[in-house]
């Protein structure tokens, strides 16, 4: 039986959680989602999200599996809802999860489940009962993973991107107890 678990990024991971993005890009790619395939999330976010100890790893056997950014707090990506709204309003108190991704070697074996699970539960130990999540809405298998796992879609939202028009989002809430 192997030993599975998130834990907080260290500089330390930083080469491996690069690696799992520039793989989770060339698999969207492959899929025809123009997600990711601007340049972002670039290095300096990645770097950035692990300075500020908002990085998670899935860890299978000592190996980093997946990697994801957990937001706490305002998101201004989530200021404006199109189509529905958040149950607890744009100013609620929340996570978000952000820049998911499974390492190549580990795809296909529902561990974005567990990933997602564990970063709900981290919220919770943090003290936030809503959980916030957004997809391309042509990322049909994220917005799969991200419903299995209780998260219910509130509306749309627009992602600010550099020299582009900013594109829309699925966004999804999850209100725990």
């Amino acid at each position: 039986m192997s030993a599975t678990y998130l834990r907080q990024a260290t500089n330390a991971d930083l080469p491996e959680i690069k690696k799992i993005i520039e793989e989770a890009k060339a698999y969207l790619k492959k899929q025809g989602i123009d997600q990711w395939q601007d340049g972002y999330p670039a290095t300096e976010d990645l770097e950035f999200d692990v300075n500020n100890g908002i990085t998670y790893v899935l860890i299978i056997d000592g190996q980093i599996a997946g990697t994801a950014a957990l937001h706490q707090g305002l998101d201004v990506n989530y200021l404006n809802i199109h189509d529905g709204e958040w149950v607890n309003g744009v100013h609620g108190r929340y996570t978000a999860i952000h820049r998911i991704a499974m390492s190549s070697n580990f795809r296909g074996q529902h561990l974005s489940q567990k990933m997602i699970s564990g970063l709900i539960t981290i919220s919770g130990v943090l003290g936030y009962k809503d959980i916030r999540i957004d997809t391309h809405p042509d990322n049909l298998g994220m917005q799969h993973v991200i419903t299995t796992n209780g998260f219910t879609k509130r509306g749309t939202i627009y992602m600010a991107e550099k020299d582009r028009e900013a594109s829309p989002r699925y966004a999804y809430q999850l209100v725990i107890g």
